[in-house]
């Protein structure tokens, strides 16, 4: 019976594909990749010859019942996208979902993943980890994804475009307050490395492929935020710390916007 396999890709280095995937990209009769010509590097480079079809975010329904409908007509269909697994920050779901809604055999094959690469070359020590890919563009939408994760005890991991990593960083700290991060750069490639920065103290290079990981919040209790805001703030005013730094310290230890805790320290 044919079916569809989620076949996982290399994240960078070519030769970090299995021989089960070179084996199903050989055998299949289509592969569904984001960027054809992208694809090509990889499928020339190892003789792979199946038809190609552009399955990506803009046309995920319309090309998704196409394949669909070609699996049910006996072919066998491979997803791919540009790096890594289908559905993981990537296109792939909504063809999983028309799939398995429509009795179509689905098999995965399994390949690299830039955030579990990313926590086993970074050294930071977890029991788990929240992954949140790519954070909205909008504002509103970012400050209600961050809210929900601020008080995790566990890392939180990103993918980040080169130029948005500053204003991501900042954006972070703004909720969850300072954290140490490690910034991972092009996992599997020439240039791979991790960089251990602060949110506060952010110092990162913004080129290549990036994954962020944000440590979780320490468990230890801080008496200060039994206290108002108000006198959370005059405790380190009146130890002598300006008032943008003790908004900064604040708003970290409570988890809170900076804005939020500015506005109480205009009443003070």
């Amino acid at each position: 019976m044919a079916k569809l396999y989620v076949v996982g890709t290399p994240i960078g280095n070519l030769k970090d594909i299995t021989l089960r995937a070179l084996e199903t990209l050989k055998s299949v009769d289509v592969i569904a990749c984001e960027d054809t010509r992208h694809s090509l590097a990889l499928l020339n480079h190892y003789d792979v010859k199946a038809k190609l079809v552009a399955y990506h975010k803009f046309n995920e329904k319309e090309c998704g019942e196409r394949l669909v409908q070609e699996i049910e007509s006996g072919k066998d269909v491979a997803i791919i996208t540009d790096a890594g697994m289908p559905a993981i920050s990537d296109p792939g779901a909504v063809l999983v979902k028309m799939c398995r809604e429509r009795g179509v055999s689905v098999e995965v094959v399994p390949g690299a993943t830039a955030f579990a690469s990313a926590v086993a070359m970074s050294g930071v020590i977890c029991d788990g980890f929240t992954f949140l890919g790519f954070l909205p563009d909008k504002k509103k939408l970012k400050v209600s994804i961050l809210s929900k994760y601020a008080s995790s005890t566990v890392p939180v991991i990103f993918y980040v475009a080169p130029h948005d990593l500053k204003k991501t960083a900042k954006d972070i700290e703004e909720i969850f307050g300072d954290r140490k991060v490690y910034v991972c750069r092009e996992i599997t490639k020439l240039h791979e490395s991790v960089t251990i920065t602060s949110l506060s103290d952010f110092d990162a290079e913004e080129r290549g492929e990036i994954v962020m990981i944000v440590e979780g919040k320490t468990e230890e209790d801080n008496p200060l935020t039994d206290m108002s805001i108000e006198n959370h703030l005059r405790h380190y005013l009146d130890s002598g710390m300006d008032k943008k730094e003790a908004v900064k310290k604040v708003a970290g230890e409570r988890n809170l916007p900076k804005n939020d805790v500015y506005q109480v320290a205009l009443t003070l």
